[in-house]
């Protein structure tokens, strides 16, 4: 039910399932086995699940390089399988690399995540040095098919173009999150490791799968907790979901089949709005995946929930103990980022009233909307139904509108100054500056200036009588943040 503005994400699902099955089609046209068949599968999955550059080209050149890493991952973790010690090193190396690889925006996201995953696949299927032709030969048509439907029979993106992400917060050595997190998530799949052998010798990579899905596109303690969380609710609902479907149909292939496309379509659906949901259908795909394997039973299904609970367990210890980011660090840093951004915007705004036609507002606008998101998410652990920090919740909701509030009053600006017959006036240059003095009450300086154009007398022109109403509203909304911004933070945690 949640909001789908141009049906982005029902495009995106239906390519998706039309992708992976393609992809499956041609590994069983091949002759490849069944496992080699899921091993393609997953493979097409991850390719049009993680990569998220902005531009089609990017997304090229990252989906050409997804083989170049994941193969010899799959390689190791073959040639590794019955040498334990050495296996939980290797993976725990292939970890934190994945984790570090995020400093890189979302091509080193993306090739980390795949670097991970095809090490997991090893496990899943229980891969041997005999098997990797086979598998090799299945992660390299699928991904092929998979880039034919997304280059070519449907490319989504040259219609509507991926929001540039906004660049991962920055840092030296330890200040960077993405350091920090590569050695928290190293930490946590370690313990994810030991406990979960304990519990089973041939499952417990599932804990380890938990760790590392918990710790993807979160950057403070707060998120992975509450991710950790998520995980475990849409975990529970999906072997409920699992014990009334997957178990009695018994690998039955046809309407196997079909209930695994339906969970492809979830998955992509409802990763954006909903963690839980989408780890719902992953655990209800799961157990389909192995019922076609023939292993599936209920007390597996009761196996992976104890395994997801050690993964989750591993995860809270570890932002807690190894190098904490708290919520706090991490949420006055994006909230900073999002009034620059603000600023930033009016700025380019108030140059193009004046008449520079190289100013260019909207890209702003578009860049002001991205850092928003990352605010609301860094913002979700202090205003979940669950969280006791009544206070903190309080302040983060208010920050939360006073935003949105910005937001709202920016695209109007952006509009206005797009409208051509918009005049500049000596108001104008006027309200821009107590936008700025805002912004600097706010962070003490602000990045670029506006530039005082050549004001006119004051008139009443309707372009800049309609610009001068969103800027007494930034104005407004800046000076409303400024009150709890000011001393205590409102998003301490």
């Amino acid at each position: 039910m949640a909001p789908d503005p141009g049906l982005f994400r029902l495009r995106v699902s239906l390519r998706a399932v039309l992708g992976i099955g393609l992809a499956v089609t041609v590994c069983q046209s091949a002759g490849l086995s069944l496992p080699a068949s899921i091993t393609g599968g997953l493979a097409a999955l991850l390719a049009l699940f993680t990569v998220a550059d902005p531009t089609v080209r990017g997304q090229a050149v990252t989906t050409v390089l997804l083989p170049v890493v994941g193969l010899p991952v799959l390689a190791l973790a073959s040639a590794l399988h019955t040498v334990a010690t050495v296996r939980d090193a290797v993976w725990l190396a292939v970890v934190f690399a994945g984790v570090y690889a995020r400093r890189w925006g979302p091509r080193g996201n993306a090739l980390g995540i795949f670097a991970f995953m095809t090490f997991f696949i090893a496990q899943f299927l229980h891969a041997v040095p005999d098997l990797l032709p086979e598998l090799s030969a299945a992660v390299a048509l699928s991904l092929a098919a998979a880039a034919a439907v997304r280059f070519g029979l449907w490319c989504v993106e040259r219609r509507t173009p991926l929001p540039a992400a906004p660049a991962p917060l920055d840092g030296r050595r330890l200040a960077r999150p993405a350091t920090r997190q590569a050695f928290q998530a190293t930490a946590a799949c370690a313990f994810a490791v030991a406990v979960g052998q304990l519990l089973s010798h041939e499952r417990w990579y599932w804990a380890v799968g938990t760790v590392w899905w918990i710790f993807v596109n979160t950057a403070s303690r707060g998120e992975t907790l509450v991710r950790g969380f998520r995980r475990v609710v849409g975990t529970v609902t999906g072997i409920l979901a699992g014990l009334l479907v997957a178990v009695p149909l018994h690998g039955a292939p046809a309407p196997t089949a079909l209930l695994i496309a339906v969970c492809v379509f979830g998955i992509f659906y409802t990763a954006a709005p909903s963690y839980s949901w989408m780890m719902f259908f992953v655990t209800v795909m799961a157990g389909l995946l192995y019922g076609l394997l023939g292993v599936l039973h209920p007390g597996l299904l009761g196996l992976r929930l104890a395994e997801t609970g050690v993964g989750a367990l591993g995860a809270a210890l570890a932002v807690a103990l190894v190098l904490p980011i708290t919520t706090h660090a991490v949420t006055d840093r994006w909230v900073r980022r999002a009034v620059h951004a603000v600023h930033g915007c009016t700025a380019a705004a108030a140059r193009r009233l004046a008449g520079d036609v190289e100013a260019d507002p909207a890209s702003r606008a578009a860049e002001l909307e991205a850092l928003l998101a990352r605010v609301r998410q860094a913002l979700a652990p202090l205003v979940h139904p669950l969280s006791p920090l009544r206070s903190r919740k309080a302040r983060a909701l208010q920050v939360i509108a006073l935003l949105d509030m910005c937001a709202r009053e920016t695209r109007g600006l952006v509009a206005v100054a797009a409208d051509p017959d918009a005049s500049h006036d000596a108001r104008l240059t006027a309200a821009c500056s107590r936008v700025e003095a805002a912004v600097e009450a706010l962070l003490g300086a602000v990045p670029e200036r506006v530039l005082p154009a050549h004001a006119s007398a004051p008139g009443h022109h309707p372009g800049a009588e309609r610009a001068l109403g969103h800027l007494h509203g930034l104005e407004r909304a800046l000076l409303a943040l400024a009150t709890p911004l000011r001393g205590a933070s409102p998003v301490q945690a």
